[in-house]
């Protein structure tokens, strides 16, 4: 079991430099390995994948929030520069679609787009989704007790995120199966050396390509005959005169539905496991259920959906007698640094009270998740749904396994039954 794993002493003798971010072993279990990070090299160099490594929370914490960091470098120096070719004109849809995505932009860019954004994406209408998005999970309990048991990703997270994410941007339910084809096939490129495959970078342009005249004729049609959904106050969304292109609005919501589903469905995977797997916390919630809301943020901490997420040097700089240079860039370890014993006491234990719990999960500094608040809704919803009407969950299969990701982390199956 999961428990079993991070609580045995890791009788590893490998070196940083050695770890092998793409084997088997890390990618099924990869907190043993953090763990020698961050007590050899916290702050680790790695020539091989041409990245600098951060493991420890509060080098990870401080980073996050450094503007001397970005997520974009081009603005700050050329292809030519950083030794890249021109972008191939094959994948120019990808890049171009990536460009004005909020979550690959700098100021002042970044806070205007943010700044149109947040005026649709309130708290006031994220909380009047939770009938809906209740609604959905009922619904999807009422099959799976029909069944007898229940594929807990593809039978649950999955229908769940993508109905929330396709109805929030008014897409037919007709279309909901290809909405999500098109994201994995996007988000592949953001997995390391994913942009350095033709065929990856391939069928990502395709998708984007795809995706993009999906949503420029729907943006159309929203223009013409505005509805109740989220893509028409994007489309109204105004701020000082400044309006979203076509370009940023087909973006803001290609990022929407890949951050809006992608990791959902990876926190239901990862925490639903984590949780029959120590009984002891599933019995504790099942008798509590006012701890749904810290159970959420556990899970999250616990298996991090989203263990790696990288930022840009943007000008030389010290951080503790390490000179990081400009145009270098860093992968912030959020798996790594969310088990930090320095900052979690007794992090390999699954706690769902935990109270001091600054998760990193959602990122930090100003691009912090947007959509963490309807993350969070629809998180809990969906635990107090299972929890409360599958009684005595447990696994169908005590080893199910992990995806061959490190940027995103999650399970290939979860089937449970009662």
């Amino acid at each position: 079991m999961i428990d079993q794993l991070r609580h045995a002493k890791p009788a590893l003798t490998i070196s940083p430099m050695d770890i092998d971010f793409c084997s088997a072993a890390f990618l099924a279990e990869p907190y043993p390995y953090y763990a020698i990070m961050r007590e050899q090299a916290p702050i680790l160099h790695r020539p091989d994948q041409k990245l600098w490594f951060l493991s420890a929370y509060d080098d990870v914490s401080a980073l996050l929030r450094d503007s001397r960091l970005g997520r974009s470098i081009l603005h700050v120096l050329t292809r030519e520069e950083m030794g890249w070719p021109p972008t191939p004109e094959a994948y120019a849809p990808f890049y171009r679609m990536n460009d004005n995505s909020l979550g690959d932009m700098e100021p002042p860019s970044h806070t205007r787009i943010k700044s149109l954004t947040q005026k649709v994406f309130t708290p006031k209408t994220v909380a009047n989704l939770r009938p809906r998005i209740k609604a959905i999970a009922e619904n999807l309990v009422d099959v799976a007790l029909a069944e007898g048991q229940l594929e807990a990703l593809e039978g649950f997270a999955v229908p769940l995120s993508v109905t929330v994410i396709s109805e929030l941007l008014g897409a037919p339910a007709t279309d909901r199966d290809i909405l999500r084809a098109w994201s994995h096939r996007i988000v592949a490129m953001y997995e390391l050396g994913g942009k350095d495959s033709d065929e990856t970078a391939r069928i990502a342009t395709q998708a984007v390509e795809e995706f993009s005249a999906y949503l420029a004729a729907l943006i159309e049609q929203r223009r013409a005959d505005p509805q109740a959904d989220l893509l028409s106050a994007l489309v109204a969304a105004e701020d000082g005169g400044e309006r979203l292109s076509m370009d940023e609005l087909i973006a803001t919501s290609i990022m929407i539905l890949n951050a809006g589903h992608e990791a959902t469905v990876n926190v239901v995977g990862n925490g639903l496991y984590a949780l029959i797997s120590h009984p002891d916390q599933l019995a504790r919630l099942r008798q509590d259920s006012t701890l749904v809301a810290t159970a959420v943020e556990e899970m999250m901490r616990y298996d991090t959906p989203l263990p790696l997420f990288r930022r840009w040097v943007l000008q030389d700089m010290d951080y503790k007698g390490v000179a990081f240079k400009r145009g270098e860039e860093i992968a912030f370890l959020l798996g790594s640094a969310n088990h930090d014993p320095a900052r979690f006491k007794e992090p390999e234990a699954f706690d769902i009270a935990r109270k001091d719990n600054p998760h990193l999960s959602f990122g930090a500094g100003i691009h912090f998740c947007l959509g963490a608040p309807l993350a969070r809704l629809e998180l809990q919803v969906a635990l107090e749904t299972l929890i409360s009407r599958l009684p005595d969950l447990r696994l169908v299969s005590d080893n199910p396994q992990y995806q061959g990701g490190f940027v995103f982390r999650g399970l290939k199956e979860l089937a449970v039954t009662w």
